[in-house]
């Protein structure tokens, strides 16, 4: 299998959607004695504690999560605190919870099942507090762990197709997914999980690399295999999924090595795993064999013609900039959560707006054109938005307009879809993330699949943040795919379902948690 065997990605695709049948007809249960452990965990390294205590940037997390990654002239300066604070925002814990038989960790940026199978690997060049080298992430005590000594961005240079902004970058976080640890619970819908949790954490990070000024950039194309053997990890069982770029120098790089096998001892994640072959053939025929074929894989989007107008538009208005909340990306980090109840109350048409325009600006990610279309399109139901009629729309991103597909209440048709779970009915809003996969494919190969599942992941996640931010709620949730599509049809029709995300305001007792949480 290759990268352009499109018959391998649309097999796993059509495979892992959910049904009313497919629901139903599953034998699958949870194996609470088998459970995964939440970390991986390399029992015979030295740790290297990451500094707890750091000055908050003070930056407004609706300014931070709307940049760009381009980055500014008064950046921080890049040491072992700023990296600790890009962790400890992005995949730290946050919170945790007791229950009877164990603990649940939970961490800064939403997961899937709060399983987190989402590792992190920074490849850093000498940092003032920190040698040159490829190190693990590990959240459990909040330190790194080293794996390799020396300069190693040559060689992810190398194997990104020489992408100037990884030749340029001191620090480059490799992102893995874990398979076994999402799929106990998940079984082979996992990697589409890799994306959506991937990506949320990517939200997070993105915005505080920008409210530190530093440069980022998301990397979807590399050569797989020369990725993995620099972290040493076990492609049966973990895969990188994306990396990104942060901050700039102009030292050039060291040439490129070859990196000599690792053989550090892993605790094993659980006695027993299950193996779903669906993943890892989908993570094989999407992956990129020799710089070449990454440098040929990046171009342009796509030609994708402008949705034709078949309904009423209605303009979204933001929040004008001194109404705008002021709150720290920090805070609302640590404030955020996914909901578990809507109060059924409406949100403005202005919260709606700032939602919208604050999460959907460009992502810079190598997949993407600058300031151009994204490979997700954004459909809603709206059930309580003051000044909007209830119904379905679709968002017509670059002038901010919603277009009417039809008219009236659709709770009950947004509870079933979000597989007959009552957050998006009792929603103000419910946002699908549809693609056109077949033009995706067409363009990117297996390799779009990756791509589509991650940008709608950052997506979910800068409406995370901008809900919290606003004093809402929101939640990330699953689907029925077919019925999503043929909901929103004829106007969605040959689209995909790729993600939803449901916003609204909380209940009263959950506001007050959050405001005390915040200011604890």
């Amino acid at each position: 299998m290759n990268n352009r065997d499109l018959d391998a990605g649309w097999a796993y695709h059509n495979a892992t959607k959910h049904s009313y049948a497919s629901v139903r007809s599953g034998a699958h249960f949870l194996d609470w004695a088998n459970q995964p452990l939440p970390f991986k965990i390399y029992p015979h390294l030295e740790a290297i504690p990451l500094p707890r205590e750091a000055p908050q940037t003070g930056v407004a997390a609706l300014a931070a999560i709307a940049e760009t990654g381009s980055g500014r002239p008064n950046a921080a300066a890049l040491d072992l605190q700023t990296l600790s604070l890009l962790l400890y925002f992005s995949a730290g814990i946050t919170r945790q919870r007791k229950y009877p038989g164990g603990e649940i960790y939970f961490r800064a940026a939403a997961c899937t099942g709060a399983l987190y199978e989402i590792e992190l690997y920074p490849v850093v060049r000498t940092l003032p507090d920190l040698d040159a080298g490829v190190y693990h992430f590990s959240p459990a005590d909040f330190s790194l762990r080293q794996l390799r000594a020396g300069h190693w961005r040559g060689t992810l240079a190398e194997a990104t197709g020489n992408e100037p902004a990884v030749a340029q970058a001191p620090l480059i976080l490799v992102c893995t997914g874990t398979y076994w640890r999402n799929a106990w619970k998940y079984q082979a819908r996992t990697y589409r999980h890799f994306g959506w949790d991937n990506g949320t954490l990517l939200a997070n990070l993105l915005a505080m690399a920008a409210a530190l000024g530093l440069r980022a950039r998301v990397i979807c194309g590399f050569v797989d295999a020369q990725v993995n053997r620099l972290l040493g990890v076990d492609e049966k069982r973990e895969v990188a999924f994306s990396l990104v770029a942060i901050g700039e120098d102009h030292a050039p790089p060291a040439a490129p090595a070859s990196a000599p096998q690792l053989t550090y001892e892993v605790l094993p994640a659980s006695r027993r795993e299950v193996d779903y072959p669906a993943m890892r053939e989908v993570h094989a025929a999407s992956s990129l064999t020799t710089p070449e074929e990454v440098a040929a894989w990046r171009g342009q989007l796509p030609a994708i013609e402008p949705a034709r107008r078949t309904g009423a538009l209605f303009q979204l208005r933001p929040l004008n900039d001194d109404a705008m909340p002021r709150d720290p990306i920090e805070r609302v980090i640590l404030r955020r959560g996914s909901t578990r109840r809507f109060a059924r109350a409406p949100i403005t048409q202005e919260q709606l707006a700032t939602l919208l325009d604050r999460s959907t600006r460009a992502i810079p990610a190598d997949f993407l054109e600058p300031g151009g279309r994204m490979l997700n399109e954004l459909y809603l139901i709206v059930h309580a938005v003051e000044g909007v009629a209830a119904g379905a729309y679709y968002l017509r991103r670059e002038t901010l307009e919603l277009e009417l597909l039809k008219e009236g209440s659709f709770r009950e048709e947004a509870a079933f879809l979000g597989l007959e779970q009552e957050l998006p009915g009792d929603a103000s809003v419910a946002v699908f993330f549809l693609a056109d996969l077949k033009r995706i494919f067409e363009r990117f190969g297996n390799r779009g699949y990756r791509a589509a599942q991650l940008e709608a992941g950052i997506l979910g996640g800068k409406l995370y943040l901008a809900a919290y931010a606003l004093g809402l709620g929101a939640t990330g949730l699953t689907f029925y795919d077919d019925e999503v599509v043929r909901f929103f049809s004829p106007h969605a029709a040959g689209k995909s379902a790729v993600f939803l995300t449901a916003i609204g305001q909380k209940p009263k007792r959950e506001k007050a948690a959050d405001t005390q949480s915040a200011s604890a």
